[in-house]
């Protein structure tokens, strides 16, 4: 017996995508045959894919703190409603920030209590605090973050280089990974300094440069060869950076990479249509890099696509300065949508997804053994996709604390259906 049984959709599993029926028992995955018995509860997932369900490494929950912008209520059922059953929240803008046991505990305690989904956490590396990196690996972060320029928030400072040699030394030596946002403090400061130009979006892009992500990922490559530590880069934003990092990895190196749907999906003329909502940091790129970009994630350079959702409230968007308007993209609901649109659109195919959103990072942070992908015994976290939509994104469907987005007005070519975290909904169109 059953508890549900999921028939007649299109089943992506590792190996090959074929009509399948799932039979869940106990949130997990239980058997998949061609045929099942109708006397059990069935979800008719018929002109349906089923997906793994998404797993987002990078997301900005911010509570404690700041639930204002985001907290675990909001943004878990928002991620669900993007078909997502697990994410790793980032340390760095809630309040206090993850850099330690008590922090770690009180973060844990609110989202076990809120989300509706699993979560994960990333313990931050800061200037002060190298003794705790064991305590918080000890604890069970999913692995450290650093940012190599301003973060944005007093609670969490960016990493000097002695911070930076001395923290991968010690991830190195308890087996962990250090995911880095690396854009060069040296260079953006300089240029913020002399920037001459009027237009705030033209002067902004000209601040934050591809050197300046360039210049940071190739000084952490170094330290990584001499250290041994496993590094994530967050958010990359373009090809040139990303050929260093291939180089690296060709070298030996343990690195994955991910981009973000933002990257993929708009240029920076999207800076100029939707203003400070598609204010983000590195910034959108020119539509060269961004095709550039695509292609790269096509030819299977590009290790993972995550949200990098960082949403906030409108007083701190709306500041009548794209400079001083705080950076962050509103789209964690987002991510499967927007790479199976570039299903459409180029050679990306519907395992690729799959790949790209669920196996890969299951598989970075080992996490595959029960989950990343569809298989008997794993946990029935799953994602069901109509094949057909053409409605658009507006503040209604937009399912975050904060109803304004890059995202607001885009068609995307399918729609979450329904989202199983173990085996029970957690989110359902309102749409049949």
């Amino acid at each position: 017996m059953y508890d549900l049984i999921i028939k007649n959709g299109v089943v992506v599993l590792p190996h090959e995508v074929k009509n399948v029926d799932i039979g869940i028992q106990n949130g997990k995955i239980v058997a998949l045959s061609s045929s099942s018995s109708s006397k059990q509860p069935v979800y008719n997932a018929e002109n349906c894919y089923v997906l793994p369900g998404v797993i987002d490494a990078h997301v900005h929950l911010n509570e404690p703190g700041r639930d204002h912008w985001e907290g675990f209520t909001t943004g878990s059922q928002m991620l669900a409603a993007g078909g997502c059953t697990t994410y790793f929240d980032m340390p760095l803008n809630s309040i206090p920030a993850t850099v330690n046991e008590n922090a770690f505990h009180e973060k844990k305690k609110i989202g076990s209590e809120k989300s509706i989904n699993d979560f994960r956490l990333w313990g931050g590396l800061v200037p002060g605090n190298l003794s705790e990196l064991a305590s918080l690996h000890n604890l069970g972060v999913i692995g450290f973050k650093a940012s190599l320029s301003p973060s944005g928030t007093e609670e969490f400072d960016h990493t000097d280089d002695e911070t930076l040699l001395e923290g991968m030394r010690e991830i190195a030596r308890l087996g962990s990974v250090l995911a880095l946002h690396a854009e060069s403090t040296p260079i953006i400061e300089h240029l913020e300094r002399n920037v001459h130009i009027e237009d705030q979006v033209q002067a902004y892009s000209h601040m934050r440069p591809i050197i300046a992500e360039s210049e940071a990922v190739k000084r952490s490559l170094s330290f990584a060869e001499l250290t041994g530590c496993a590094l994530h880069f967050v958010h990359i934003s373009n090809t040139s950076t990303l050929q260093l990092i291939q180089e690296a990895k060709q070298q030996g190196l343990n690195i994955t990479v991910e981009t973000c749907p933002h990257y993929l999906l708009f240029n920076d003329q999207a800076m100029y249509e939707h203003g400070v909502h598609a204010k983000c940091a590195p910034p959108l790129r020119n539509e060269e890099h961004r095709a550039q970009l695509v292609q790269a994630l096509v030819d299977g350079h590009i290790d993972f696509v995550a949200s990098d959702h960082s949403p906030s409230p409108n007083m701190l968007k709306q500041t009548g300065s794209f400079f001083t308007a705080w950076g962050g993209i509103n789209g964690g609901q987002f991510t499967l949508l927007s790479l199976l649109e570039l299903t459409e659109t180029t050679s990306l195919t519907i395992q690729d997804v799959a790949q790209l959103t669920a196996t890969a990072p299951a598989s970075r942070f080992k996490l595959t053994r029960d989950r990343g992908s569809i298989e008997e015994g794993k946990l029935a976290d799953l994602v069901v996709v109509n094949k057909d939509n053409n409605d658009a994104i507006t503040k209604e469907t937009l399912h975050s604390k904060h109803k304004d987005s890059l995202y607001l007005g885009h068609r995307f070519p399918h729609r979450i259906k329904e989202t199983f975290y173990r085996g029970q909904s957690i989110y359902k169109s309102n749409r049949p």
